[in-house]
């Protein structure tokens, strides 16, 4: 159960540190006094969205913390699957939203959205008034009634979701085949024209065009290369006035000379090597020039070779490496083709097996979920008889459909209040009173069924007043026997019953602010002489004194 709250820079509310008890949690306080802004708080630190919004004007950031006082639920294995610590009965969970985003820690761990989804799941249900509309929508009945059984038919709801996800799937693929085996002849064969096309031009290579255009610009300079090379080779080491006969007359000199003076022995190494260098550059450059030869056939062989590399480029990409990338993809298109032709009949038998298998599992569901409608029923037309619907008649209906995500079933809601009215869907018949009775029964009914720690009604008692009061007071006392129950009341009927009283009130002086404060002794009395009449008086005090038994 939730047992302390701790909220700062959220909204209206500076600073605030709110203990809780366990059995009845009462919240009061005037309308707009930001009594919803507790609940919402808590719905946020439990995972609910929230944006930056949620921080009050001026600060940098939001933050909330509860602790939990957990005696029932086995967090073990989850804490373990997460890398939680586990400090036993105390856990602290906590949300921190910054401008840019918000971070969720349990015992100091940062946790993600399926650890909380999880967490909550276990120790909080809040009943709001859209999660009110959401009960009144035929299409949330059928998960209303899957959550009621799902201790009991849970794995074979999950055997049939899975088993239908493996069904769909096959289909995608059963039309895939299809649409490709439907491709006409002439596609079929164009698609094999430009397999061909690429493959038999063995792009092995692709940088095969740059190399060839390099090769063919020296066959076509063969001669102007010959003359080039060959003159520089000349002038570097022919027998007259060449650059290394000049150099071998300097090396003489310096070999003279270094005898002289030791300090040229340095320049003079240099210049061999520099001889040397230039001897190997004469050589290569004689190979080069004799290894030169005109051949008209391997110029009109690589010319032929780029024409057809530059049209494949022109028609499958601008680089060879694109033309491959497309030629595989054209070979992976008519493969499939060819495959799904001979792969439909397979898909569909396997479609039909697989039909028959989750179509046998949808009808043993459809049949656990009509027994346990069956209970479900009785137990929300008990609930609705104690909550002073004496004549009232609740069924669940089921109209077989074909197979769909929650199998062969459409579930409805009927319900009928007055004698003289036959079922009728729920949205269409239940006044404001009716809904908020409807949804307290079903609530009480699925918060004992979950053993969950805490529910939160969001004003639950919206339409009701008198004997009904009464007997909704007594039912959430009831419930808040075996579970901590938190409630916004805007009756004194109701709030008499609180294990304990939390007040809110809003102040206006330099800035608005929420006030939150819990209410015993003569403030509790007050407090519920006010709400039983609007204002505070001899009259109304009695009558608050009656109902607390004071």
């Amino acid at each position: 159960m939730l047992s302390k709250i701790s909220i700062k820079n959220y909204i209206l509310i500076d600073s605030l540190e709110l203990d809780f008890s366990g059995g009845l949690n009462i919240i009061t306080g005037e309308t707009g006094a930001g009594k919803s802004i507790l609940i919402n708080a808590i719905d946020i630190v439990f995972g609910a969205k929230a944006g930056k919004e949620v921080i009050k004007g001026g600060k940098e950031k939001a933050f909330i913390e509860v602790t939990i006082l957990n005696k029932k639920q086995n967090v073990s294995e989850l804490f373990e699957e997460f890398g939680i610590e586990n400090f036993g009965e105390e856990i602290i969970l906590s949300r921190e939203i910054t401008q840019t985003g918000s971070r969720s820690r349990v015992n100091g761990s940062i946790v993600n959205h399926d650890f909380l989804k999880r967490f909550r799941e276990l120790f909080l249900d809040i009943h709001s008034q859209h999660q009110t509309y959401s009960f009144l929508q035929p299409k949330y009945h059928i998960v209303l009634l899957d959550s009621y059984t799902k201790n009991t038919c849970g794995e074979l709801l999950e055997n049939y979701k899975n088993g239908f996800d493996e069904y769909k799937t096959l289909i995608s693929k059963l039309e895939e085949a299809k649409n490709n085996a439907d491709k006409t002849e002439d596609q079929i064969e164009f698609l094999k024209f430009q397999v061909e096309e690429i493959e038999n031009a063995q792009i092995l290579d692709t940088e095969e065009d740059e190399k060839l255009t390099n090769e063919l610009g020296v066959l076509e300079n063969v001669e102007k290369l010959k003359d080039l090379t060959g003159s520089s080779y000349w002038t570097l080491s022919g027998d007259d006035g060449s650059i290394l006969e000049g150099l071998y007359q300097v090396k003489a000199n310096l070999n003279k000379a270094s005898g002289m003076d030791s300090n040229l022995e340095g320049t003079e190494s240099e210049l061999i090597e520099a001889i040397e260098r230039i001897k190997t550059i004469s050589s290569n450059l004689r190979e080069y020039s004799s290894s030169l030869e005109n051949d008209e056939e391997r110029i009109n062989l690589i010319q032929e070779r780029l024409f057809l590399l530059d049209k494949l480029k022109r028609k499958y990409g601008g680089t060879l490496e694109l033309v491959v990338q497309e030629g595989e993809k054209l070979r992976q298109e008519l493969d499939g083709i060819e495959f799904s032709t001979q792969h439909i009949e397979e898909l569909e038998n396997q479609i039909k097996v697989k039909k028959e298998e989750i179509t046998k599992i949808a009808k043993e569901l459809s049949a656990q979920r009509k027994n346990y409608a069956k209970v479900l029923s009785s137990l929300i037309v008990e609930k609705l008889e104690k909550l002073e619907l004496p004549k009232v008649r609740f069924e669940i209906n089921f109209e077989e459909t074909e197979l769909s995500p929650n199998g062969i079933d459409k579930v409805e809601f009927l319900i009928s209040t007055n004698i003289s009215e036959g079922l009728k869907p729920l949205a269409k018949v239940a006044s404001g009173g009716e809904i908020s009775r409807v949804m307290l029964a079903i609530k009480t009914i699925f918060a004992q069924s979950d053993n969950i720690d805490t529910v939160i009604f969001d004003e639950i008692d919206t339409g009701i007043s008198g004997k009904t009061s009464q007997s909704v007071a007594d039912e959430v006392k009831e419930l808040s026997k075996y579970m901590q129950v938190v409630m916004i009341t805007h009756q004194a009927i109701i709030a008499s019953k609180s294990d304990r009283h939390i007040y809110v009130r809003k102040t206006q002086d330099s800035t608005t602010n929420v006030d939150i404060s819990i209410l015993e002794g003569d403030d509790k009395l007050k407090a519920i002489a006010e709400l039983a009449s609007g204002g505070i008086s001899e009259e109304s005090i009695r009558f608050a004194k009656t109902l607390l038994g004071v």
